[in-house]
């Protein structure tokens, strides 16, 4: 079960995110990649149950969620400026979960500046179909059971720093410029 290394190179030139910040983020993530692979082989040669095979599991789920969602990030973003398609499901969806899309999107950059390294998330309840915007802190503490990733921001301090310094709310406002909403929307139709 080889995982195999994505390409992103199609969002190099994307407004407000310089190819130095984009190639080193698409590194950090190559290197989760590899790590993942290490994993997976090195398990096979461990005694089940032994400490090293406890730990090598735990520690599993950091590095396959920092590959998995990386991917779900880059891939939704775009090199072009996009805009919700208010008529859509997925913008009918956010009006019924928020009230409005202007409500999710204030809350949605909130979360984003909340203090931390993380994630700031869009997810789908998968039994309810509701949406809401969760917090993911260090890629394996705060994701839900049982919720599908519609829209993801990385906010860990590698995805804006290299740009934008300390002025988060600015990387922010540019992420939310260059959303692909097809992928989202194809997501939560998913």
């Amino acid at each position: 079960m080889t995982q195999e290394i994505k390409k992103f190179e199609s969002l190099l030139g994307t407004a407000g995110f310089s190819d130095v910040m984009l190639k080193n983020h698409f590194s950090l993530y190559e290197g989760y990649v590899k790590n993942v692979n290490i994993f997976l082989d090195l398990a096979k040669t461990l005694k089940v149950g032994s400490p090293e095979y406890n730990e090598l599991r735990r520690r599993f789920s950091w590095e396959w969620n920092g590959m998995v969602l990386h991917e779900l990030y880059f891939e939704n973003m775009s090199k072009e400026s996009g805009t919700l398609n208010m008529e859509s499901d997925l913008s009918k969806k956010i009006s019924t979960a928020f009230g409005s899309y202007e409500n999710w999107l204030a809350d949605f950059k909130a979360l984003g500046l909340t203090r931390g390294i993380g994630w700031a998330v869009l997810v789908k309840d998968t039994a309810t179909g509701a949406l809401m915007n969760i917090w993911i802190g260090e890629h394996n503490t705060g994701l839900l059971a049982g919720t599908e990733i519609l829209l993801i921001m990385d906010v860990w301090e590698h995805a804006y720093m290299t740009d934008y310094g300390i002025k988060r709310a600015d990387y922010i406002d540019k992420f939310i410029e260059i959303i692909n909403w097809s992928v989202v929307e194809n997501r939560l139709l998913a």
